[in-house]
């Protein structure tokens, strides 16, 4: 598990995607929904954590509007993709959109650092683009919600044989075996 100091840990990024730990920043969405992005704040202090801006960029509340729409467009594309439907016109219209936004600038300084520029319009343009490449290219067959019954996080199963249950085995696997542990032996 990485984890992200500057937000103690409220952030995992084990999706194996931008678009996908974007989605999880809604976590449980079944039962109890605990939203990490809750001010403009959070969506800045996010989109450094992520690596695809350097400093923490302006953000409204409009902004966070946007990113948070943005994000549920996502989650329900994936969905889609898990049930085998199609992607509505209006989820459609909404990823592209905001993907056609400039990206970050990315810079390579003489020490060999990479520096990484922009607003927060082009924060989300990447994370849509992120969308769009996944859930049109070849891993859109790998996505999968985790098993664990709290947890709702999406990720790219990436094992050989394609029979990863867990977002997490150190969070999610490991409650999931404890529990059928307990439950064995009780």
């Amino acid at each position: 598990m990485t984890t992200v100091s500057t937000f103690e840990d409220a952030h995992l990024w084990v999706s194996g995607n931008l678009a996908l730990n974007f989605i999880g920043t809604v976590e449980g969405r079944r039962d109890y929904a605990e939203n990490r992005l809750k001010t403009p704040a959070d969506l800045g202090g996010w989109i450094v954590a992520a690596g695809l801006l350097d400093s923490t960029p302006d953000c409204t509340t409009g902004d966070l509007d946007r990113a948070t729409e943005l994000r549920e467009v996502g989650y329900r594309m994936a969905l889609a993709l898990l049930g085998g439907e199609s992607f509505t016109e209006a989820d459609l219209a909404l990823v592209n959109g905001i993907a056609r936004g400039a990206l970050p600038e990315v810079v390579l300084t003489a020490p060999g650092h990479v520096h990484r520029t922009g607003t927060i319009d082009s924060a989300l343009a990447a994370i849509a683009r992120s969308a769009v490449e996944l859930f049109g290219g070849p891993d859109r067959t790998r996505i999968k919600e985790c098993e664990r019954e709290a947890c709702t996080r999406l990720y790219i199963d990436t094992s050989r044989g394609g029979s990863r249950r867990w977002c997490d085995m150190g969070i999610c696997g490991n409650r999931a075996k404890s529990a059928a542990f307990r439950a064995r032996n009780t």
